[in-house]
């Protein structure tokens, strides 16, 4: 029998990933996930609601509101939440955030009749005359997609190159879930990409550290957008050697800059500044593996 389960979490996170969603599975739970700083659903038709480590007062009179209709409440957690004694030394805004998102609700879940799941028999045997349930760990690994790293090493100088890439790695991260996004940027870059799954940005480094990096094999595709400004017009084609140095296949912009060095097609794609074609070309690109190693040794050959 499918039964239908409310999943509410703080976002996608390793405690749901490796204990909660496989324990669900297993029990053939039909998942509906909420965000838990989103405002609850206006009814409740779930036989199941699973909270995982946290709680909000928004949440709890959702709860309080519905309790009849909810067959099963379950709080999930995979720390020792509910003991002060086991925060000590934590940082202190950590601490914080434990009593209250999680600590201070403690007599509410007894009171609302929730079960208690937790994430090792350590736990288990603490939390003992609450009747915990044991969750095994199972790996969130299995079914994922090898990912290729698409890359964009930018500097402080490239704030528009960056706003422009934006449109063209949410267009190609919804498409290809092979895909992942490497940055080198500022916190505000962080910020900025931040809503955007699968991408990573790296600090800015120093150059023996970014040599380094190149070294390190798994990238894929990489990217040399330019926009037409005056600050750009002095740029040397430099990216090219960085980017066949990662082992990877280059787009370039369709400028004067790349032109010395790159044959459309031949050792890297020289394309003018429209995102649908820089969309279209990493897509290509990533479906072709024949076709990035071809073009990838043309370039490797040019920089022997």
């Amino acid at each position: 029998m499918v039964t239908p389960t409310l999943l509410v979490q703080q976002g996608a996170n390793p405690s749901a990933d490796f204990f909660v969603r496989p324990y669900l599975r297993n029990m053939n739970a039909a998942v509906t996930e909420a965000h838990l700083h989103n405002p609850p659903p206006l009814s409740a038709h779930f036989a199941r609601v699973v909270f995982v480590r946290y709680l909000t007062p928004a949440w709890c009179k959702w709860v309080e509101q519905h309790r009849s209709h909810i067959g099963q409440l379950v709080f999930f957690m995979d720390d020792d939440l509910f003991d002060l004694r086991a925060h000590t030394g934590l940082p202190l805004r950590y601490r914080y955030k434990l009593w209250k998102m999680a600590l201070r609700y403690k007599g509410w879940l007894q009171r609302m009749q929730a079960e208690l799941w937790v994430s090792t028999p350590w736990l288990a045997e603490k939390y003992a005359s609450w009747s915990p349930v044991v969750l095994q760990p199972q790996s969130p690994y299995v079914r994922s997609t090898l990912q290729k790293t698409l890359f964009y090493h930018g500097s402080a100088s490239h704030g528009a190159e960056f706003e422009w890439l934006y449109p063209v790695f949410e267009r190609v991260l919804e498409q290809d879930a092979s895909l992942s996004v490497e940055l080198i940027g500022s916190q505000a870059v962080r910020k900025q990409f931040a809503a955007l799954p699968r991408v990573h940005v790296l600090h800015p480094m120093s150059w023996p550290a970014y040599q380094a990096l190149l070294a390190r094999p798994g990238r894929t595709i990489g990217l040399a957008p330019l926009l037409n400004n005056h600050f750009n017009a002095a740029r040397a084609p430099t990216k090219f050697f960085d980017i066949t140095q990662a082992g990877a296949v280059g787009i370039y912009v369709d400028h004067p800059v790349y032109r010395s060095l790159v044959r459309h097609e031949h050792n890297g794609l020289l394309l003018p500044m429209e995102q649908q074609a820089w969309v279209n070309a990493i897509l290509r690109l990533s479906a072709n593996e024949q076709a990035r190693q071809a073009m990838w040794e043309q370039a490797r050959n040019l920089t022997s």
